[in-house]
């Protein structure tokens, strides 16, 4: 098994908490209250405060979020187009782009 290395000190939780902070900023861009994001996006409004706080929510609550802030583009282009980081990883992208089960394999 080949070891990567990787100096992205960020970790899911901190990816987490930026995505609270932008939602929160969006928000009070609009000039909205937490209640009237709640009425819009049907996420009730201790979730928002808990969101905005501790950074925790479920996803389906958080698209409704975005959706309801007009983000709902962005959500679909997430994860929408392959990322590759050498022409190895380019060549198994391509030869693996029709698949519908994965392996039981880690190769990098």
């Amino acid at each position: 098994m080949q070891l990567l290395y990787t100096f992205d000190l960020e970790t899911p939780e901190d990816l987490i908490a930026i995505l609270a902070r932008n939602l929160k900023k969006r928000r009070l861009e609009k000039g909205l209250s937490r209640e009237a994001l709640c009425q819009m996006s049907g996420v009730p409004t201790p979730t928002i405060a808990k969101f905005e706080r501790t950074h925790k929510i479920s996803l389906i609550s958080y698209v409704a979020l975005a959706k309801a802030l007009g983000y709902k583009d962005s959500i679909k282009d997430l994860l929408s187009e392959p990322r590759y980081s050498s022409m190895e990883e380019l060549e198994t992208i391509n030869k693996n782009r029709d698949r519908k089960k994965g392996r039981n394999e880690f190769n990098k």
